[in-house]
């Protein structure tokens, strides 16, 4: 085997990406291999846009078949993203012998187990180190360096859009909508930026991190989603009073005989490390029995950052075929037929610490009202704010609650919510304090 051979399925940014590495670092690849890494073909819908790296125009296709059917390609990677048609490519691929790189973590987390029982079935690697944190090495760290330890849980600022949003509301006392605006003038967030914001891109990357550390399939559609379009100024203020911040934070629990896989606007405490991670970069916190509390930091997205995670991939799956190792280590790092599948907890049985903002008329007994549904439905207050700021019609009353239920939460709310001195909905942040 004088080189190995890719096809490139996508040649947008991320391609381009690929592409730059190959390029600039051809004889240091070459070096660390011993053999040549060699593109064999890129396919795109578009061959004519101007991506800023020169590529032989006998290389450029517009037919997938001249990459998942060509016998000379050894790895197929997978840039288009979505579900299909990257699905049935990959799988075609698959079929033909082909081991894949994909950078798709909507598709790993909804259709993973389809396509990992196909790797399974023709013997061939299936790796997506890109798709979780961009260039940050996490999978690999789970799958390989730390697969010695019994994780209990997997914390992570996940999306850079959002934490951008964030951070600047945080620094600056600005208000969602126009901060979404300068993201998008920026480049940090996209047109159409709903998966981002709404935590859906957040939810698939939990889930693939979930199933990796707690050994278990994640069933995507029962992953607690929500976004950050509701978080507000004043909540961010009164979070900081009180000694937070706010970040979208994805959560996985190992409790045991079920798990835990949410993601929601989370009050962190200003002494742990992920309440530092700022502007649009991402940070995983990786908590293990042997290893305790390690955090994996930089940048999630880009071309740069995610091409390095591609190529990693493809150089890992080379070495393996120079030495003639077959599937090493499992793909999701836990042998087929020891993984679980274990239930997701339901969000109302979820226990945590709740920040509550009730805007309220100001008038006597407000706060007995509030205090006394509370305490109907066990729920006590840990700590309380009521400022003097207020609009004309409304003050804002804040309490932290100790530990509570969140279906009792939710009850106690519908019954405040009802009450006449009640202005507006009851703002809700969920609380990690004790993150292991």
């Amino acid at each position: 085997m004088s080189s190995i051979k890719i096809g490139l399925l996508g040649f947008g940014t991320i391609g381009t990406g690929v592409i730059r590495v190959l390029q600039k670092n051809a004889d240091l690849l070459k070096q660390r291999l011993g053999k040549s890494l060699e593109l064999a073909k890129v396919v795109d819908l578009d061959l004519t846009t101007d991506r800023g790296v020169k590529v032989d125009t006998d290389l450029l296709s517009s037919d997938v078949e001249d990459i998942i059917s060509n016998p000379d390609v050894d790895v197929v990677i997978e840039l288009i993203g979505g579900y299909e048609p990257a699905k049935s490519f990959i799988l075609k691929a698959i079929s033909n012998g082909k081991h894949i790189v994909t950078a798709n973590k909507a598709l790993m987390a909804v259709h993973g187990h389809e396509i990992l029982a196909a790797a399974d079935k023709y013997g061939v690697e299936v790796m997506f180190e890109a798709a979780v944190g961009g260039g940050i090495p996490v999978i690999s760290a789970i799958k390989e360096n730390l697969c010695a330890n019994d994780f209990s849980n997997v914390l992570g600022i996940l999306n850079g859009t959002c934490n951008y949003i964030l951070t600047e509301m945080t620094e600056k006392g600005s208000d969602f909508a126009p901060v979404l605006q300068a993201a998008q003038e920026l480049g940090y967030a996209e047109a159409d930026p709903t998966f981002d914001i709404e935590g859906v891109d957040t939810a698939h990357k939990i889930a693939l991190l979930a199933a990796l550390c707690f050994g278990t399939k994640v069933d995507f559609e029962k992953v607690y989603t929500e976004g950050i379009t509701n978080v507000a100024a004043i909540d961010i203020q009164f979070a900081t009073e009180m000694g937070y911040k706010i970040k979208l934070l994805a959560i996985g629990k190992n409790l045991g005989d079920q798990i835990e896989v949410r993601v929601h606007p989370t009050m962190i405490p200003v002494s742990y490390q992920l309440s530092e991670v700022n502007g649009v970069f991402n940070a995983v916190r990786l908590s293990g029995d042997f290893l305790g509390p390690a955090l994996l930091y930089g940048s999630g997205a880009g071309m740069d950052a995610t091409a390095s995670a591609v190529m990693g991939d493809v150089m890992a799956i080379a070495r393996d075929m120079l030495s003639g190792a077959k599937r090493r280590t499992p793909i999701m790092g836990y042998r087929a037929d020891q993984v679980a599948d274990l239930p997701i907890k339901a969000m109302s049985e979820i226990i945590s610490h709740y920040y509550l903002r009730f805007m309220v008329k100001d008038a006597p007994g407000v706060l007995a009202q509030i205090s006394g549904i509370l305490g109907k439905y066990d729920i006590s207050i840990q700590s309380m704010l009521q400022p003097e700021r207020h609009t004309a019609d409304a003050v804002p009353i804040v309490i932290m609650t100790h530990d509570a239920k969140e279906l009792n939460i939710d009850k106690a709310l519908e019954e405040i919510n009802q009450l006449d001195v009640v202005q507006q909905p009851t703002r809700l942040i969920r609380v990690e304090n004790n993150l292991g």
